[in-house]
């Protein structure tokens, strides 16, 4: 793919999933009705969902900032691990909610692939 293609489609990519990190980490911080009812289904408590939107939204804002992207990246795949083990933890329907994290999570590390030339040099050194 061309340089130019491959770094907006890693953009694009990424402002995707950014605005819905963002949106599901206000939620919390906000303390919407929907995200209290749905944690509470998942097992955690109200009190918690303010501190586990304060963690996403601190990998997601590493996530954005291109100098600590692959640093986010990683917090949020543990993020995303943790959110795949309560939704197996609570029996969610495998394809909706319990792979939702992992495609997520992928496509975390394909715009970071698109648009960071070091990462693409690295992994390209094990294949």
């Amino acid at each position: 793919m061309e340089s130019r293609k491959r770094l907006w489609v890693g953009y694009a990519i990424s402002a995707l999933v950014l605005l819905f990190l963002l949106f599901d980490s206000l939620g919390k911080l906000l303390k919407v009705a929907p995200v209290l009812e749905g944690s509470a289904k998942l097992g955690y408590p109200e009190s918690s969902v303010v501190g586990i939107g304060v963690v996403l939204l601190l990998c997601t804002i590493l996530f954005a900032i291109p100098r600590t992207s692959v640093f986010g990246a990683i917090l949020l795949t543990g993020y995303l691990g943790g959110a795949v083990a309560t939704h197996v933890r609570v029996g969610s329907p495998l394809l909706t909610h319990q792979l939702f994290p992992v495609y997520l999570g992928a496509l975390i590390w394909v715009a970071l692939y698109l648009r960071n030339e070091k990462l693409r040099r690295l992994l390209l050194a094990f294949a």
